[in-house]
């Protein structure tokens, strides 16, 4: 076998480890809801031809009824007890969850494993969105803690 053929070979096998281990984080390892807290974020903007940004107000947030099997959640914001459908695209060491909002804007929130095992996951919360033709986007950093 060629060495090429040997790299492919382990290359795959690779993959497919992977993908198995991706596969096998179930709803049992991973919480049902979480309760999300954003201190540190970026907002932007577009505007005269070029992006212009400022510090984002702290954002929190709930995740609930993950369930990973059928890849879909609901947000509930503060002040609501209404809740958006998320999707769930997920990932070795983590698992995005997906907002469209009615208008077609996106917003997405990557929660990683709890590497320390102490309930708190590092998250990522991303906006894109527009007002009357103008781009607008944020970006928070923060921690995402599992809920009962």
């Amino acid at each position: 076998m060629s060495k090429v053929a040997q790299f492919l070979s382990a290359f795959v096998v690779g993959l497919m480890f992977f993908g198995a281990v991706a596969a096998a984080q179930s709803d049992d390892v991973w919480p049902k809801n979480f309760t999300c807290k954003f201190d540190a974020g970026t907002r932007g903007s577009f505007e005269a031809g070029k992006f212009t940004s400022a510090t984002a107000s702290p954002l929190s947030f709930e995740i609930t009824d993950v369930d990973l099997d059928a890849q879909n959640a609901h947000l509930r914001t503060s002040g609501s007890e209404a809740s958006g459908t998320l999707r769930i695209v997920r990932a070795i060491n983590a698992n995005h969850f997906l907002e469209v909002v009615p208008e077609g804007f996106l917003n997405l929130t990557t929660i990683y494993d709890d590497k320390n095992h102490d309930g708190e996951h590092p998250a990522v919360h991303s906006r894109h969105l527009g007002v009357l033709g103008q781009p607008l986007f944020s970006q928070y950093t923060g921690i995402c803690r599992a809920k009962d």
